[in-house]
């Protein structure tokens, strides 16, 4: 269902007795969107995931390097009962160093991609009880039951593992992400190279 509401501001005529000749004008329209409720999303440590320092000879010449498996917990608190779908800005578009849909980690002075970072959600509760995470690629049309969090697809909550979006009220997952560094091989490091992701998680209301 969808539920944008439009407010339509009249338009305001203050009108006199015309003169004899033509005069212009131009109508003026208000428009907004009233949400059934509004929501916040937190996301724990200011959502900062700092891997901290480490050495070009700790990553694979010719091969991906992976980084630690980081967890931080995503949640979303909603005034009311609400339809909402949840996903991704890439920030740094066109950095992801290995798949297109991963979130890219910056690049080097010499526009070298420096790597990429993939999100997930596990263990998804809604309202405090247990429930899943979907996934559509096509705008919503259709779903299918799944964990991603990326800029190509809308992830929204179910139950009962049918692939259908439900209203709730309060939601929480653990984000975990998977980071990868390309090879070594591929990236000049003469000096310090900042490891540069960032992206924003966005909220829909259906």
């Amino acid at each position: 269902m969808n539920k944008h509401l439009v407010a339509l501001g009249s338009v305001l005529l203050i009108t006199c007795a015309p003169p004899a000749f033509a005069a212009s004008s131009q109508d003026l329209t208000v428009t907004g969107v009233i949400t059934p409720s509004a929501c916040e999303i937190l996301i724990t440590g200011g959502g900062v995931v700092d891997f901290g320092k480490m050495s070009a000879k700790e990553l694979n010449a010719d091969q991906y390097t992976p980084l630690p498996r980081q967890t931080v917990q995503l949640s979303v608190s909603c005034e009311g009962p609400t339809l909402f779908t949840l996903n991704t800005i890439d920030n740094r578009p066109g950095s992801s160093a290995n798949h297109p849909h991963w979130h890219g980690l910056g690049m080097t002075a010499e526009g070298e991609k420096i790597g990429g970072a993939g999100f997930n959600l596990y263990n998804p509760l809604a309202d405090n009880l247990p429930a899943q995470t979907i996934n559509s690629s096509d705008g919503g049309t259709t779903w299918q039951l799944g964990t991603q969090l990326n800029p190509t697809v809308l992830t929204a909550v179910a139950i009962n593992n049918v692939p259908v979006p439900v209203a709730v009220r309060q939601f929480q997952a653990n984000l975990r992400l998977n980071t990868h560094i390309a090879p070594s091989d591929s990236l000049t490091l003469l000096d310090e190279v900042p490891v540069d992701g960032h992206a924003t998680v966005q909220l829909m209301y259906l």
